[in-house]
């Protein structure tokens, strides 16, 4: 009897094999299968995201990089263009701007913070 480990679908089962040889009367063994629990998938992460006001518009990160100064806080007005913060991406520094007037309803990043294509950094309100 020889041991094999075979997968099905992705399943894996133990089972054996027994050579037959010629002229030999076959005896069916008992049938015995032994498989190995396949370990669960870990759940998906679930990601927290920041809650937006109705109307507020969302400044989210354009390339992945390190948010290097913040200059704005939570309350502060803001004109449009006005440089919110500084992020370093790809050894280049980059001016995130203001997209319209408002004030900033909320903060999400500090000095630092890595983030990545579409993360909320500032909300506008």
């Amino acid at each position: 009897m020889k041991k094999f480990l075979i997968k099905v679908n992705g399943t894996p089962y133990e089972v054996e094999v027994e050579e037959v040889k010629e002229n030999v009367p076959v005896q069916p063994a008992a049938e015995t299968v032994n498989t190995v629990a396949p370990t669960p998938a870990p759940a998906p992460a679930v990601e927290k995201k920041a809650f937006t006001p109705a109307g507020a518009v969302e400044v989210t990160a354009p390339m992945p990089g390190t948010v290097l100064k913040v200059n704005v806080s939570e309350g502060d007005m803001v004109k449009k263009g006005q440089a919110l913060l500084i992020l370093e991406a790809m050894k280049m520094e980059n001016e995130i701007s203001a997209p319209a007037d408002g004030k900033v309803v909320a903060v999400h990043v500090a000095k630092g913070k890595s983030v990545n294509v579409g993360d909320v950094m500032v909300v506008l309100g």
